[in-house]
């Protein structure tokens, strides 16, 4: 992945077969608004039970059946599945098995900014508005997709 491209842009390779339980990709990023771990689980591994005072976490499974405890009742959470856990929710985080859970743990405690995006018609030109004052672009020629 490249190195620089710009002041504020950077990139990491999720590690879903790491050995860590964590992968710590807001550190490895430089994230400082909001929280984001790779999560590994070996079968029949289990998080801490816990709340946040603030933070609201979104958990999204790559990989395996994530058990979630929410005050004592699990649910579980497939594949290609997210959910959300507000603050003050107690949580533990369980893979029952039988393969490995892979998920990506999101969490942020300030409200949203809303919609605070500026558009661009090409990279050449000044600010055209909001996001919705603009329509989508033309999808790419057949030619210029990668094979």
């Amino acid at each position: 992945m490249p190195d620089d491209i710009a002041p504020g842009v950077s990139f990491v390779q999720l590690d879903l077969d790491g050995e860590d339980r964590f992968q710590t990709v807001r550190r490895e990023l430089g994230v400082t608004t909001f929280g984001l771990n790779l999560i590994r689980m070996e079968p029949g591994n289990r998080g801490r039970i816990h709340t946040h005072e603030r933070q609201e976490e979104v958990y999204v499974v790559l990989q395996g059946t994530l058990s979630l405890g929410v005050e004592g009742e699990e649910h579980d959470v497939p594949s290609w599945s997210a959910a959300r856990v507000a603050p003050g929710v107690r949580r533990q985080l369980v893979n029952r098995g039988p393969g490995r859970l892979v998920l990506l743990a999101l969490g942020g405690s300030e409200p949203h900014a809303g919609r605070d995006g500026v558009v661009y018609g090409d990279w050449t030109s000044p600010p055209a508005g909001s996001p919705q004052d603009l329509p989508m672009p033309d999808d790419l020629p057949a030619s210029e997709l990668r094979t």
